[in-house]
């Protein structure tokens, strides 16, 4: 595999020069792990199964190239298994709209099935999806589907390229397929309610094949310590990581999960300035940095702080958040190293930043009515919808922050299917594909954020120590 990768760009460069046919393989737009490894993998099997085709096989991870160090647990796997990013091709590296107009592009699908709105025109290009949530849509011949409720996209995969009409799997195709698979299963663990039985065939049959495979504990601690390790990051990239934003006519607020202490983040060198460029650039009015790390004990603990150039805007925040009792957050003040910054203690480990959502939702529709003549005399921001002023936003990763691109924070950033970064959509803006709410066995589509990752360790952690001190075990 790795010799066919560092030869992808090559291949397509020559491609477009001589107007040759280009097979891309196209992972979701949020390209986590499983996209990532099941679009690499599905490429290559195409590549070596079919040496006699005209077409060159490509690889392609749905996103900037400048927003894939966001992928920590990608960039993790790839660093562990020697591969090169720059031997990836990534969406703004490749023309595809160009291609599929020229009556050059073949398309398959993987880990999603539903192209968005801004794509719709290669519809007419696809030719296979793998996909392991339900069909929003069917596909006729000789489109080939492949869509079963699995824990992992890259289960199906495997199961693809081992049924397939030559055996090209190798030994670091097996070991990127088999940690994607033990990180979406949340190693196998049933509480989790994501592993299936074809998922744990599939890895067992990867483990038999290649015996050197590292055991399951090993790489799913490794790949998810990975996945919330910001230590390489700049602020703007943690900030943007895990970033949703809220916009009343009156104010934009922005919330991050930062997965660091408070105090870590905030004696990071040249922060304030950082701080004021992450939200001029982007026109929020506020940003409430939601920290999280653990305590001595493993457990979640969670701080917070508001940062604003606005006085009055920053108080009215805090004062908000301090009085809230739907849910109480429990706040006791820190100290700030800065005026523009109000740090906090958050007492309730529990209300996560999925619940703090609709308190300061409430807080900028109060706010609104508040201020009716400022509001009315504020100019309406390009593309902005007034009907989902007040809806969450995904914007990680997302079209308005691409180089070259209007910075325009309210504009809806294209995910599976549509414009839809709601925290409530049943169409997950991150499909991190672990520690979720739903299993995909019930809807298949799970509320995908790394939120939800501390949310299941605290309720999994709950029901152990229940089960611990439960009667019948004394």
């Amino acid at each position: 595999m790795e010799r066919f990768l560092r030869g992808c760009k090559a291949a397509l460069q020559e491609s477009v020069r001589s107007n040759q046919e280009v097979h891309v393989v196209l992972g979701n737009e949020a390209c986590d792990l499983d996209s990532m490894v099941s679009a690499l993998a599905l490429a290559y099997f195409f590549a070596k199964s079919f040496p006699e085709s005209k077409a060159t096989f490509v690889p392609v991870l749905n996103i900037p190239r400048l927003d894939f160090p966001l992928r920590t647990e990608s960039t993790f796997l790839l660093k562990q298994q020697q591969l090169p990013e720059s031997s990836l091709v990534f969406r703004d590296e490749i023309d595809l709209l160009s291609l599929h107009r020229a009556g050059l592009l073949a398309l398959s699908l993987v880990d999603h099935h539903v192209l968005p709105s801004r794509d719709v025109v290669l519809e007419e290009a696809v030719v296979e999806v793998i996909d392991h949530r339900p069909l929003e849509r069917e596909r006729r011949p000789p489109c080939r589907v492949t869509a079963e409720p699995v824990g992992s996209c890259a289960t199906l995969v495997t199961e693809r390229i081992l049924q397939g009409p030559v055996q090209v799997l190798d030994r670091l195709t097996a070991a990127l397929l088999h940690g994607t698979i033990v990180l979406d299963c949340v190693n196998m663990a049933p509480e989790a309610g994501k592993v299936t039985p074809k998922d744990k065939h599939y890895a067992s049959l990867l483990e038999a094949k290649f015996p050197d495979l590292p055991p399951r504990s090993v790489i799913f601690e490794a790949l998810q310590k990975a996945k919330f390790d910001v230590s390489g990051l700049t602020t703007d990239q943690m900030l943007r990581k895990d970033l949703k934003v809220l916009s009343g006519k009156e104010a934009t607020v922005a919330l991050s999960a930062v997965y660091v202490d408070l105090q870590t983040f905030l004696q990071r060198p040249g922060l304030e300035q950082e701080l004021s460029a992450f939200c001029r650039e982007r026109r929020y009015d506020a940003l409430l940095a939601m920290a999280i790390s653990f305590n001595e004990r493993n457990e979640p603990f969670r701080q917070l702080a508001v940062y604003s150039q606005r006085a009055e805007l920053r108080a009215a925040v805090c004062q908000t958040l301090e009085r809230s009792s739907d849910p109480p957050l429990g706040l006791s003040p820190l100290e700030s190293p800065y005026a523009t910054v109000a740090a906090y203690n958050q007492g309730n480990a529990t209300a996560s930043r999925k619940k703090v959502l609709p308190v300061v939702k409430r807080f900028l529709q109060e706010r609104d009515l508040c201020h009716p003549t400022c509001a009315a005399m504020q100019p309406e921001a390009p593309g902005r919808n007034p009907k989902s002023r007040l809806e969450p936003r995904s914007v990680a990763g997302c079209e308005a922050e691409r180089p070259g691109a209007p910075k325009d924070p309210a504009k809806p950033s294209h995910r599976l299917g549509d414009d839809l970064a709601d925290d409530e959509t049943p169409l997950p803006p991150t499909p991190m594909n672990s520690l979720v709410d739903e299993c995909p066995l019930d809807r298949g589509l799970p509320k995908l954020s790394a939120e939800a990752v501390f949310e299941k360790f605290n309720r999994i952690a709950a029901a152990r120590s229940s089960a611990d001190e439960s009667p019948e075990k004394k």
